[in-house]
Parts: C-alpha cells; structure tokens; sequence
C-alpha cells in the first residue's frame, strides 16, 4: 500500500505500547457521574430535570440548547442529586447534573429497528440528534448539524478518521479492531445521509491490523476503501486528513470541509451512530484510553459519559509513582486537569497520566529565528511571528499572519529550541480577535 501524508507535520514517539493490547474493559457502575451541559461546540444544553428526580438509563436529562447543541442524557440509572458547576474535562468549571447511582442500571425502553437503513436521511439525522452525538474525536461538533449542509454544498465523499495520530491514545485503535462491524454500518448510514457516492477510512501506518481488517472487510464494496496514511502528527486532523485522502486543500480564513465536498467524522462517532440509528440508543458511554508509563494497567475502557477520572485510573489499579501531571486526551493537544474528581465528556479520547519529570516545564528563552515552527506547521502559518505580534499586542497583525487558521496542533511548540509557549500565545490572539471582531 502506499502511505499518504500532507505538508509538514511531525514525528514524537507515538508511545502507543502501554495500552494497545488492551481490549476494550467494562469497568464497575460508577456509584456516581456528573454530566456536563457542555460537551460539543454550541450552545450548552438546557436541564429538563430537578434536584430529586429519579431517572433511568438513557433517559433525557437535558434538551439542546438551539439548533448547534445536542441534548444530554443519563449515563446512570438513579436520583438527580446536584445541578452546579463542577470541574469540567476542558480543565474548567462548568454547569453539569449530578447522578447518583442506584446500582439497578434500569435502561429506558430501547429498539431493535432491522429495518433501520430503509429510513429517510431527515429520519436518521433526527435519531443522531436525539441521541445526543457530537464529533467524538475532540471537537465536539453535533454530529447532526455536521449532516446539514447547505444545498449549494454538494458532499460526494465521507472520510472516517481512524488515524488516531495523538501519542500514547489507542482507544479508536481497539474499537476498530473490535467492532469494525458497526464501524462499516456508521459509514454506511452517514454517507445516505449526506448523499455521498464515496466513503473512505483513513488509518495510519502503526496499524497494519486495523488496515488489512478493513481492507478484508471491504474488497467487496466498490464506494468505500481504506486509505492508509503515513505515520506523522497530526494526521487526524481534519484539514491534513482531507488532504492526504483526497488531495483536496481546504481552503484557509474560515474554509470548511463541505467546501470541497466532504465530510470527516471520527470512528468511534460512526459506533454511535449507528447504534442510535439502529436500537434509539443514546450516547451514554464511550470508549477512552487510560494510559502512560506510570500507570499500573493502562486499559481502554468503555466508560459511562460522566465517570470520575478518579474512578477510571482506580480500575486501572492506579501508579508506580507519584502523579505530576493528569491530561484529558493526548499530550499534544489535550487539557491538563487540576483534580482527577473531574468527569470524563463525549469527547474524552484520552486519561494521560505523566510523573514528574515528564511533567516538568522548561523556561522560554529569546527565539532564535530558526524557522524550525515554520517548517512543520501543517497550515503553513509563521507561528513565531504570530506569537511575536501577540506579545507586543498587535492583535490585527496577529490576525492579518494567519491566527485564526491554527489549529493548535502544537507541532511548532514541541520544535521549538527556544521552549517559546506558541500555542498559548496564538491562543490569546483568537480570544482578542474573536473579542475584537464582536465588538
């Protein structure tokens, strides 16, 4: 097979061997969950519960919030015992509902629709509305609203990323090898939806099983194959994965993927889908990686939307060591989290658990003109520029050399000789051009 790739781009250690022999684990009913009302991009959702309710599994516990937003459901069979802020897995506070379990796991009612692939596109996008699906691969985007496009934005091509390019993450690598099935169904019902003559699925070339699987699976299946990918970060992501799978360049200053025809979703989101469209199952639990090389057992578990990092990194028997940083997702693009009493999100690919010395810091230093950011930046942006202009608070130069296309992949930071803090600074210049643009 030939491997694709895009421009630019890097190559950290991909530490995948702590968990990728790990089969997907169920771990114990969480005693307790805390759901957040923001999950995805948009509007947060909207509680239709009180403090004192009972609810069953499945269960809507809040509406969406408009028509970007979904609605959240209850993870957990028990009584509603909290609505308030809590820690949130983006390392903030945010609004959420609390659940306490009542160890009978009462699911609501759920089908079984054989028929499920007969339904309209409008009737499919309602059940993965209702089901409360985001983009399950980190940016959280509804996964019914990524459905609609406009009518003058033909889609002929839905790319499935399986690439998982974050070091150290192998849950999308599991549930690949574990429920590729469901996978091909997902694809399937996303690509009626959206009318598209073409599917793909894009994997990268540190999982020859997972290729050669799917490949196996699919040599009768004349609109869909398997694209492998060059192993290099950040492949996964969307613009570099469009690229490297069709070689079409979305377009930078706002381009979207529907602006060349296609539509990127993540496999763990084509799982949910499918089960949505098939049983009305809504998203309640996903699969996510607990991992690092002071973690005792690094699984990937499938976990209830809503379970305490705590109570994951307990079921995988906890550390050698003492804890120096805990990160929600990978290491390049993730959130560290300042208390492991933090609920795991739809989006939660990742539990990444580093010592000290990992964790350490280094000191910036004056940059050194090297270029180095330069040439890996997979949206040929100039971030030390950037992030000079940022410095010196020229916001409009910072927005004229390209900001708001980064997309923090963190490829120019991890070059860096100078340990200058790029990704910080270019995500300061978003927020004060976001704040200038609304003023």
């Amino acid at each position: 097979m030939e491997y694709k790739s895009f421009p630019g781009g890097i190559h950290p250690p991909d530490a995948k061997k702590y968990s990728k022999n790990s089969s997907i684990a169920d771990p114990p009913l969480p005693q307790k969950v805390i759901i957040p009302l923001l999950q995805h991009i948009g509007a947060p959702s909207k509680p239709v519960v009180k403090v004192g309710d009972e609810v069953k599994l499945g269960q809507k516990i809040a509406e969406a919030g408009g028509f970007v937003s979904i609605p959240m459901h209850a993870s957990i069979s028990g009584k509603i015992t909290n609505i308030a802020k809590f820690p949130h897995p983006a390392g903030l506070m945010q609004q959420a509902i609390e659940i306490t379990g009542n160890g009978k796991d009462d699911w609501i009612d759920l089908v079984d629709d054989e028929n499920y692939f007969e339904l309209s596109a409008e009737e499919i996008k309602k059940r993965i509305a209702e089901a409360g699906i985001c983009g399950m691969g980190g940016a959280g985007f509804p996964t019914h609203v990524k459905l609609s496009p406009p009518q003058d934005k033909p889609i002929d091509t839905v790319i499935l990323n399986g690439v998982e390019c974050e070091p150290y993450l192998t849950a999308d690598y599991r549930l690949m090898l574990e429920r590729p099935e469901a996978i091909i169904s997902g694809l399937k019902l996303l690509m009626k939806t959206v009318k598209a003559e073409n599917g793909i699925i894009g994997i990268e070339s540190n999982k020859p099983d997972a290729i050669k699987l799917f490949e196996e699976l699919l040599k009768d299946e004349k609109n869909i194959k398997v694209t492998g990918l060059k192993l290099k970060y950040p492949q996964g992501a969307e613009k570099q994965l469009i690229y490297a799978a069709t070689g079409r360049k979305v377009p930078n200053q706002g381009g979207l993927p529907m602006s060349v025809g296609t539509v990127v979703q993540n496999v763990g989101t084509a799982v949910a889908v499918y089960e949505a469209v098939r049983y009305k199952k809504p998203l309640i639990q996903r699969v996510i990686s607990v991992t690092g090389k002071i973690v005792k057992n690094p699984r990937n578990i499938n976990a209830r939307i809503g379970t305490l990092c705590k109570d994951l990194l307990e079921f995988c028997d906890g550390t050698t060591e003492e804890i120096g940083k805990v990160i929600s997702g990978g290491p390049m693009m993730g959130f560290a989290l300042f208390t492991l009493d933090t609920p795991i999100g739809k989006g939660s690919s990742g539990l990444l658990i580093m010592n000290k010395k990992e964790a350490s810091k280094n000191e910036e230093s004056t940059c050194l003109r090297c270029g180095r950011c330069v040439d890996v930046c997979p949206m040929n942006l100039v971030p030390s520029l950037i992030a000079s202009n940022v410095r010196y608070n020229d916001i409009k130069s910072a927005e004229k050399y390209g900001a708001m296309d980064c997309i923090k992949c963190g490829s120019c930071a991890y070059v860096c000789p100078s340990h200058i803090k790029l990704i910080q600074w270019i995500d300061i210049a978003k927020i004060k051009i976001s704040e200038m643009r609304s003023s």
